[in-house]
């Protein structure tokens, strides 16, 4: 039995990849013979003698003592574009929120509601509309700088948003060119 001690909150959908016959996996287990891990910064003295490979579900390995895992002969790989949609969602998440003011219009109802009725309530919100108007991203220019995972799918959510969209990768592979939109 393998035993795998993770240090962050891992997808269901990854951990469903091991085999439970053949994998223990928890976060309090002794003696690990792997550590997975996304953001926890991982320090020379968290890595038991018993460690065989660290593995980062994530783009990156700057939280593994990469330098420290060599001497010792420990594997070290990631996952790059595992999070890739999830932080793209953040990302235009982001975007909306600083086009539109949405969480100053969240405050306005927050410290002007409480206590309205209904009708008081609808008239307050449809005077404040045009305070929290915002602007529509459709026709404004995004400039992604990296285009690996995370900037592709960044630029063509732009493009589907009606963006005008400028990309920037001095890195740029063939592989990842051919994931961009022309």
């Amino acid at each position: 039995m393998n035993k795998v001690r993770t240090y962050n909150k891992i997808s269901v959908k990854g951990l469903e990849k091991f085999s439970l016959d053949k994998y223990e996996i928890a976060s309090e287990i002794g003696t690990p013979d792997a550590i997975m891990l996304r953001s926890h910064v991982l320090q020379p003295e968290d890595i038991e003698t018993s460690v065989k490979a660290i593995g980062r579900a994530g783009a990156g390995v700057n939280n593994i003592p990469v330098d420290n895992c060599t001497e010792r002969g420990i594997v070290v790989f990631n996952a790059p574009g595992a999070n890739a949609n999830a932080v793209k969602e953040l990302a235009l998440a982001a975007m909306l929120l600083s086009t539109r003011d949405i969480v100053g219009a969240i405050d306005f109802v927050r410290n002007q509601g409480p206590g309205k009725t209904a009708e008081e309530l609808h008239s307050l919100v449809e005077g404040g509309k045009k305070t929290y108007g915002g602007t529509e991203l459709k026709g404004k220019t995004l400039g992604v700088v990296g285009l690996g995972a995370i900037g592709s799918q960044v630029a063509e959510t732009g493009l589907m948003l009606g963006m005008k969209v400028l990309g920037y990768d001095p890195a740029l592979s063939v592989e990842a060119a051919w994931r961009l939109s022309r």
